[in-house]
């Protein structure tokens, strides 16, 4: 499956803000936000709602490069976010995500009928590759009621 093309086109807000992604694969996933007037804040940088929305779409693009054969019988489900702006971002910028939990872990308790949690770390880095954002998203795959 091509995560990337497979989640722009599920996601189309991620679509329109022009996210593009550089890789995808084992729990991680790096994507890309361009400098775009259209979507800068008060002060020159990204708006906020843009930066969060790239840090969410690479941690969902991380998490289904874990779990995309998963989805058959459960839904990923993001459960929440938390977001730390460190600094000033401007230009491009890029986040990179990656799977805090083991995989064999979150499946196991999928298996067992749980409802597995688990967290991805996504950093926001500028061009100069100094970290403006950071930010963690907590994801967890529903069981579907048929499965």
């Amino acid at each position: 499956m091509d995560i990337a093309a497979f989640l722009l086109d599920s996601v189309p807000f991620a679509r329109l803000l022009g996210i593009t992604f550089d890789s995808v694969g084992s729990g991680t996933a790096v994507a890309r936000l361009a400098d775009r007037e259209d979507l800068r804040n008060h002060v020159g940088g990204p708006h906020a709602g843009a930066l969060f929305t790239l840090a969410e779409t690479a941690s969902g693009a991380a998490m289904l490069s874990a779990f995309g054969d998963q989805l058959t019988r459960a839904v990923p489900l993001a459960t929440g976010a938390a977001i730390r702006y460190v600094k000033l971002a401007t230009g491009e910028v890029t986040a990179a995500a990656t799977l805090r939990a083991g995989r064999e872990e979150v499946v196991a308790r999928l298996d067992a009928g749980e409802r597995p949690e688990f967290e991805v770390g996504v950093e926001i880095r500028n061009a100069e590759g100094v970290v403006v954002t950071e930010m963690t998203v907590s994801w967890t795959l529903r069981p579907n009621r048929d499965a």
